[in-house]
């Protein structure tokens, strides 16, 4: 094996386990928080089988395309994966040891995007705008929603948060939350896979069958050291927010913001910071059901909004910041916006 494959292999570890840290936790943590009386394996199996199925799918139904058409744009270097492609994972496990809930898609993505030549020229603009569009979005539909329900279903389950809802609101969210991550995976999987070999047949990025079976089984494993561990740092996002371990709240977020996915994904096969939807959501959420609702602090609320958003923009910076300098200072190119 090459260094360079030795490289690739060692990105794509790094970059699995700090995406379903990071970024998979915002989208399972209302499910980790709503189950957390349930042993951490059952989750676990639950989830990874669904990964399985998303990727066994993807990879038999869009010939061989396991990504879903989000690494169409960024295509595998040229000169295979060097040193500097793999400090963006290694920045993103530092950064969510930190509780900061960056964009994997901006932290990985972007140095692929600004190191690919004429291939990906534009590329990180139209990731930006995709991106800021999905949060202008989802906040908007947080707060028509939440407006719409703050003084009745979200008063209802304030009231009664003392009684165990009922098994059905369980199931739901079991439902909802497969859905969830269904889509969740169709945009971020190309987070992941963009360290490995491909190869473009017939304008189809393909990974090969055994590359892909032995990523999904790393993924695999490092998805049940995250629920061992149940979330981990970053899981501190989600249990901070109002009324996370209630299912019934966590039914109504996964469906929204499964729905919110789904459009953006069938809109192009640009990637998108899933991470900018879940916070722009969660975001309108909370402003709703604190000024509306009258169940939360309304100054409280307006702090943990701008925190989330600022941190955001600090993820963002120093995502660029990354992709542009450190080539810069190994090769003493330029790499092209």
């Amino acid at each position: 094996m090459s260094s360079i494959e030795i490289l690739g292999v060692i990105g794509f570890a790094l970059a699995a386990y700090s995406v379903v840290a990071n970024d998979a936790i915002q989208t399972l943590g209302t499910f980790l928080r709503s189950n957390q009386k349930r042993p951490w394996w059952i989750l676990w199996l639950y989830v990874a089988g669904i990964f399985v199925a998303v990727l066994a799918y993807g990879y038999f139904t869009q010939a061989g395309d396991v990504a879903y058409g989000r690494l169409n744009t960024i295509p595998y270097p040229d000169g295979g994966i060097q040193w500097y492609h793999i400090i963006p994972p290694i920045a993103l496990i530092a950064l969510t040891r930190l509780t900061v809930p960056v964009s994997t898609t901006f932290l990985v993505l972007t140095m692929f995007a600004l190191t690919g030549g004429a291939a990906t020229e534009g590329v990180l603009g139209k990731m930006m705008l995709k991106s800021a569009l999905g949060y202008a979005v989802a906040f908007g539909v947080g707060i028509v929603v939440y407006a719409m329900i703050a003084r009745t279903f979200s008063r209802w389950v304030h009231n009664t948060s003392d009684h165990d809802p009922a098994k059905a609101w369980y199931t739901l969210k079991w439902l909802t939350t497969g859905f969830l991550w269904t889509q969740w995976l169709m945009q971020d999987l190309a987070n992941i896979f963009v360290f490995l070999p491909r190869e473009t047949v017939d304008g189809v990025v393909v990974v090969q069958p055994g590359i892909a079976f032995l990523g999904g089984a790393l993924t695999v494993a490092l998805l049940g050291y995250i629920f061992y561990k149940r979330g981990g740092r970053i899981q501190e996002i989600v249990n901070s927010k109002t009324g996370t371990q209630d299912p019934r709240v966590g039914v109504l977020v996964d469906l929204m913001f499964g729905i919110i996915l789904f459009v953006f994904k069938e809109m192009n096969d640009i990637p998108m910071s899933t991470t900018w939807v879940f916070l722009g959501l969660i975001a309108g959420r909370e402003l709703a059901v604190a000024y509306i609702g009258g169940l939360r602090d309304r100054s409280e609320a307006m702090r943990d909004v701008t925190r989330d958003a600022g941190r955001l923009l600090f993820g963002l910076t120093i995502s660029v910041a990354i992709a542009f300098f450190v080539p810069w200072a190994a090769t003493g190119s330029m790499p092209t916006f």
